[in-house]
């Protein structure tokens, strides 16, 4: 196996680095996923900066290991094939771009379901100030970061075959994500709200990475797609 590039090292480093400080904190009663994770802007424990800390957080072990295995997999690829800048500019901007998208799904949700009410019913008795409620809104992990990439490398090796969960037999990479993305769309419209995923994060996420693909293309940035 080829050396792991050193953007693709060092995010999944920090990565790990920050699911271990979680876990360390949560000892002391302190919470790392809401002070870093993206909450929606109209809440009180909004700060900017956590379009940009949300992705180095996770809501546990099995988020943030399928999450480093893809950026491992196919990040090491992009990374060879534009460079280590290009590959962490783009990281960076489907991440930033997936918490966009995600803020203006929230408000949407807010603005035509909520606005009207000061104080929401939790269940058993519990009633909460809106302001509260908006705090729990809270979005945490590299996905959107993560499907980025995927739709990158779907746009630069498309008829590369993957063999992936859950598809029993090698599908080719363009197929793949076109199939994800559809999901994630059918889901994210679904209002399945109860299976705390933040699917047009997903969404975001592929949406600012095929803005900044076509982008390069055309001003002859970066070239593609290739054939293994």
């Amino acid at each position: 196996m080829r050396e792991i590039p050193v953007v693709t090292k060092n995010l999944i480093a920090i990565n790990v680095l920050m699911f271990l400080a979680l876990l360390a904190f949560e000892r002391s009663g302190i919470d790392l996923n809401n002070l870093l994770g993206l909450h929606l802007f109209l809440a009180p424990d909004f700060r900017p900066y956590q379009l940009v800390t949300y992705m180095f957080m996770h809501g546990g072990f099995t988020h943030i290991l399928f999450n480093m295995y893809a950026v491992w997999v196919f990040g090491s690829i992009l990374e060879r094939v534009w460079g280590s800048s290009r590959f962490l500019f783009y990281y960076i901007v489907a991440g930033v771009g997936a918490g966009l998208v995600q803020e203006a799904v929230q408000y949407i949700y807010y603005a035509t379901t909520l606005a009207q009410y000061t104080q929401v019913n939790m269940g058993g008795g519990l009633i909460v100030p809106m302001t509260e409620y908006l705090n729990l809104w809270t979005t945490v992990g590299a996905s959107g970061a993560v499907y980025g990439i995927l739709l990158a490398f779907a746009m630069t090796f498309p008829n590369e075959r993957l063999f992936m969960i859950p598809f029993p037999f090698p599908i080719k990479a363009k197929y793949f994500v076109l199939i994800f993305g559809a999901l994630e769309l059918f889901t994210g419209l679904s209002n399945n709200a109860g299976d705390n995923v933040a699917h047009f994060a997903h969404l975001g996420g592929m949406i600012f990475g095929l803005l900044m693909i076509l982008y390069w293309r055309k001003k002859g940035k970066i070239d593609g797609p290739y054939n293994f």
